[in-house]
């Protein structure tokens, strides 16, 4: 009787403790939702039977050259010109572009 009431009394028991257990166990819940959120994506980004005939997965890695075909550029006349701002009529600004260029030529 005299050791329950001291264990009643001790804040690292009445206080501590839950928050173990608390901590571990909403670590443990996490893990579960974390893993149907996990697997519902994989659920939902399978491929049907017949597109997945169509697309080859096991794809080799692009190569940046081929992928934007770099190799047939001249890089030594490359300009860089401005593109229009979100205020400015795109039309208005390419048209300007144009004329400098023809002009510069």
């Amino acid at each position: 009787m005299f050791n329950l009431k001291l264990l009643q009394k001790n804040k690292t028991l009445k206080y501590g403790v839950p928050m173990l257990l608390l901590v571990v166990g909403g670590s443990f819940g996490l893990r579960e939702f974390t893993q149907i959120r996990y697997d519902s994506q994989k659920i939902r980004k399978r491929l049907d039977p017949s597109l997945e005939a169509k697309v080859n997965i096991q794809r080799q890695p692009v190569i940046l050259e081929e992928e934007y075909e770099l190799k047939e550029t001249n890089l030594d006349e490359w300009k860089n010109i401005r593109g229009p701002r979100p205020w400015e009529d795109s039309r208005e600004y390419q048209e300007q572009q144009r004329r400098k260029l023809s002009n510069k030529d």
